[in-house]
Formats: C-alpha cells, structure tokens, sequence
C-alpha cells in the first residue's frame, strides 16, 4: 500500500509540475516585469497602448511607472490584484469595451504624477492647482494621449467641454 505522505507528496508534487508548465505555456513571467506589451495582450487595452506609444511619456514612462505602486510589495500585490480581475473577467467573457480605473487605481496613478513631476508639483499648489483634484483631471492626455481611453468616465457638457471629478 502507498504510503499517505507519499502520496499527498506525488499530489502536491503533480500541482507544481501543472502549474509550472501552465506559467511556462502562457508566457506568465511576461507579466512579472515592465513590458509594456505585456499588459496590451488583449484588445480592450489598444487604445490605451496606441495613445501611451505615440505620446510625450514613452521615452519616460512605461505602464507600471503610471500604474503600479514602486515598493515592490505592493507594486505585486496591485499587479496581482488586477492580473485577476482580468483573467477573471476574460474567463468569465465579462470583458468591457473599455476599462476603467477603480477609485484606488486612480490614487495609485495620482501618487506617481506627483512622485515624478514633484518640484512642479511643488511650484504650482496655489489656488488653480487645488491638492484635492487628480492631476489628469486637467491633464487626462498625458500619458495615453487623444487616442487613448482617459481612467475617468466624461461628463461631457457639449462638444467642447468634458469634465472630470474626484
């Protein structure tokens, strides 16, 4: 008879071999890094990845620069956090149109305006540049640029006024 602790060892041994060979298949360390290609794998994100590769912020700024927090823990932890939303979501054939940012994603991209643009930041608090309103409130084509999907849905008031809030 087999042994149990051989077993729950073969069992246990069998999940790693699966899992391994299933992270090695679909190219999943791909996604522990900062390619930006990586996280324009599926069509809803053209858009976004089209405007960011023809704007101002390429040659300074890829995704997680923007996206994800920079200490590692939580930088892990967003793109985990987010790597299942959208597996879920595409195993699921829940996939939106366009993505849109959750409140804490925008908090996220907020803190890395400020982390890179900090002596501007700095040189502009006045009444204009309330610290309680986003940077890409006003800024929304900075980092995706005209042709990309801003993080905030529009409150478009006529053809030439589009608002966004905190």
């Amino acid at each position: 008879m087999i042994n149990m602790k051989w077993l729950l060892f073969l069992v246990i041994g069998s999940l790693f071999v699966v899992m391994g060979v299933g992270m090695y298949a679909t190219g999943f360390t791909t996604y522990l890094g900062n390619d930006p290609e990586a996280c324009n794998n599926c069509h809803v994100m053209d858009s976004a990845y089209a405007g960011w590769y023809h704007n101002q912020h390429r040659p300074w700024a890829l995704c997680n620069d923007c996206h994800t927090p920079h200490d590692i823990i939580p930088k892990y932890y967003v793109k985990s956090l987010s790597g299942y939303h959208h597996v879920s979501a595409f195993l699921l054939g829940n996939v939106p149109p366009a993505i849109r940012a959750k409140e804490t994603s925008k908090e996220v991209v907020q803190e890395n305006c400020i982390r890179c643009h900090t002596e501007t930041v700095a040189d502009i608090q006045d009444e204009n540049h309330k610290t309680n309103t986003y940077c890409f409130t006003c800024h929304a084509e900075a980092g995706h640029g005209a042709r990309g999907i801003t993080i905030q849905p529009a409150l478009i008031t006529d053809k030439r006024s589009v608002q966004y809030t905190k």
